[in-house]
């Protein structure tokens, strides 16, 4: 159960879609002209989130790996579908104001990108509360934009007034410009808190995944900064270490060939002496296989 209420927990604060991930811009801005709007395409979202997450859960060792991008969209469609229906039926109004985005959300990258790295690697219940958590999260972003842009466009609230009858609407904020407005803003004030948070207690804002820092959200972590150069730097040290081997290597052969070559000369001065060739040939051996003893120990010795 902790584990479940993490996902919640993650979905709709650390690892928000919109505010921190930055994921569904398409619905974000377009949409969100009123706190209708983003409720109800926040809910779509949750509900074809968390039952595509479930159905891919309960068939992640069926699927085949090949094919599983075409199979999690055929999922998504299905309950997309389902869903359009449902919505044109008994919501008409709701229906009309979403108009195309809601098809669309056969393509919402956090519907396809939970359903990747989260459901099809993870058993039924997390991926419920996984694409819960998300849903809720993305709802919470385009309620917050959609009552912004409504408040100063219109003087409104879920259609309710609420500023007074002598307020002249800022009518650029139900335009498109004013969505990436408001959204900026609010990005702006939410890293503001983070860091004034992290400045009180001497954490970074935002903690950090210990078990898999690389692929933390967090663009602006220190942890995840030194994990880049880290790797960085050990992929330096191993395409030097793989060139010092080959330099090593390339010495060893012209060394081994110039005693070689010394070792026959020398045996056929012995042997226009008279020595056997046979005592020649075990002479250049040892000195051979000496040659090569000591050149691999100087290549240890410099490790």
């Amino acid at each position: 159960m902790n584990r479940c209420m993490e996902r919640l927990h993650n979905g709709i604060i650390k690892e928000n879609p919109t505010f921190v991930q930055m994921l569904g811009m398409c619905p974000t801005l377009a949409v969100t002209t009123s706190a209708v709007n983003g409720v109800g395409m926040g809910l779509t979202t949750t509900v074809i989130l968390t039952m595509s997450n479930m159905m891919i859960s309960l068939l992640r060792k069926v699927i085949p790996d090949r094919v599983r991008i075409p199979a999690y969209i055929i999922v998504i469609a299905s309950f997309v579908t389902i869903v359009q229906f449902l919505l044109e039926g008994f919501i008409p109004s709701l229906y009309d104001s979403l108009g195309i985005f809601i098809p669309l959300i056969v393509v919402n990258c956090i519907i396809l990108g939970r359903a990747e790295s989260y459901a099809s690697k993870n058993p039924v219940l997390p991926s419920i509360f996984d694409g819960l958590g998300m849903g809720l999260g993305f709802t919470v972003g385009l309620t917050f934009i959609g009552a912004f842009r409504e408040l100063l466009g219109a003087g409104q609230i879920f259609g309710i007034q609420v500023m007074p009858s002598g307020y002249m609407p800022i009518t650029i904020f139900i335009l498109a410009p004013g969505a990436f407005f408001v959204l900026a803003d609010l990005v702006a004030v939410q890293n503001k808190m983070k860091m004034k948070k992290a400045k009180e207690t001497g954490l970074p804002y935002e903690i950090c995944r210990d078990e898999d820092c690389r692929n933390c959200t967090n663009a602006l972590c220190g942890g995840r900064v030194f994990q880049m150069m880290n790797e960085e730097s050990v992929n330096e040290d191993k395409q030097e270490t793989s060139s010092d081997e080959k330099t090593l290597e390339k010495e060893t052969v012209e060394k081994t060939s110039g005693e070689t070559d010394e070792r026959n000369e020398v045996s056929e001065q012995e042997s226009e002496n008279g020595q056997p060739k046979s005592e020649t040939e075990t002479v250049n051996q040892e000195i051979h296989e000496e040659a090569v003893e000591e050149v691999v120990d100087d290549g240890k010795e410099d490790k």
